[in-house]
């Protein structure tokens, strides 16, 4: 038993400071991920603050039409609200795909975020990981890499990131809010396709954050696009596993065209891929396969694929096509 401390938050400032002030005090939400990393002896933190009181478990209407998420939102309440439903399927089809219903049930939009990577060898603090211990190498390169990344990886890191609710923020051009020790009494906002890092020769920071940052809140936008959108996960097995390939699309008709479109990717990268070169390739495009399967190999042609996860790249390629497919009307849904 490693001993550690135990705080309960009675509001953000003191969360914030409580943190800040100890290089090894973390945030406590739902626990899902940082209690499993501290029995595996990957995390070992001496302070614990909890933050599950603080007021951010709300949805809340925003001016203009957008929502506000609240950090502390479980999966599974926000997997049933109403007017993610109706208005962002593709956020709701996002969160029931992950983990099980008892982990949902549990699991804050906050923690989702900052969940860290599913890498065997991450987790296994015997092997070589540069993102648990910069400078002692990438085990997965060379060893079990089939779930792993085949864009924006580096020769220190090849892990993937698991979050499926933060592929649809980015999808959706979410807004996350974040208050910290330099933050005064006011927040800051980070796109959430901003949030994530690449891991360059830094795989052990997989966020934009610094230490005390605390997300408070997400932010959705009126996107009426946002009606038609869905989320597609390829994964081993039905439930309780990691996205393979994972694609989230919103797609606009303008007449005979496609007027706009948002695509990002899961289980491809360290990060959530926004597919951009996909996007400018289908505006003003018609709707269809051939177009769909170009834009996916612009996108993807930049893949450089491990020697067991090539499949990844036509895997990837035909999940969009099916995707954008089903949103503008050639097969069923």
């Amino acid at each position: 038993m490693i001993p550690f401390d135990y705080r309960r938050a009675g509001d953000a400032e003191t969360a914030v400071a409580a943190v800040a002030g100890n290089p090894g005090a973390a945030f406590l939400g739902g626990g899902t991920n940082l209690v499993d990393h501290m029995k595996l002896g990957v995390a070992e933190p001496d302070l614990l603050v909890d933050v599950t009181r603080l007021p951010f478990d709300s949805v809340d209407p925003l001016p203009g039409g957008g929502l506000r998420i609240g950090a502390g939102v479980r999966n599974s309440d926000l997997a049933a609200d109403e007017r993610v439903r109706t208005r962002y399927p593709v956020l709701a089809e996002a969160l029931l795909s992950g983990a099980s219903g008892q982990l949902r049930n549990l699991a804050t939009t906050g923690g989702n975020l900052l969940q860290r990577t599913r890498c065997g060898y991450f987790q296994d603090v015997t092997t070589p990981c540069n993102k648990r211990r910069p400078g002692e190498g990438c085990s997965a390169r060379e060893g079990y890499h089939r779930y792993h990344a085949i864009l924006g990886a580096s020769p220190h890191c090849v892990a993937v990131h698991p979050s499926d609710l933060a592929v649809a923020l980015t999808a959706l051009d979410a807004v996350v809010r974040v208050r910290g020790p330099r933050d005064g009494h006011g927040e800051r906002a980070i796109p959430a396709a901003e949030l994530h890092r690449l891991p360059g020769e830094h795989p052990e920071w997989d966020t934009v954050l610094g230490h005390g940052d605390l997300i408070t809140a997400v932010d959705l936008p009126p996107l009426p696009m946002a009606a038609r959108s869905r989320y597609r996960k390829v994964r081993d097995r039905a439930s309780y596993a990691f996205a393979l390939v994972s694609v989230a699309a919103a797609v606009e008709l303008t007449g005979d065209v496609i007027g706009d479109v948002r695509i990002a990717l899961g289980g491809v990268a360290h990060k959530p891929w926004r597919a951009t070169l996909a996007e400018a390739a289908l505006r003003g495009r018609p709707p269809d396969r051939a177009e769909f399967r170009a834009a996916a190999e612009a996108e993807l042609a930049d893949a450089q694929p491990l020697r067991d996860n090539r499949f990844k790249v036509p895997m990837a390629r035909n999940t969009i096509v099916s995707v954008l497919a089903g949103l503008t009307g050639e097969e069923p849904r």
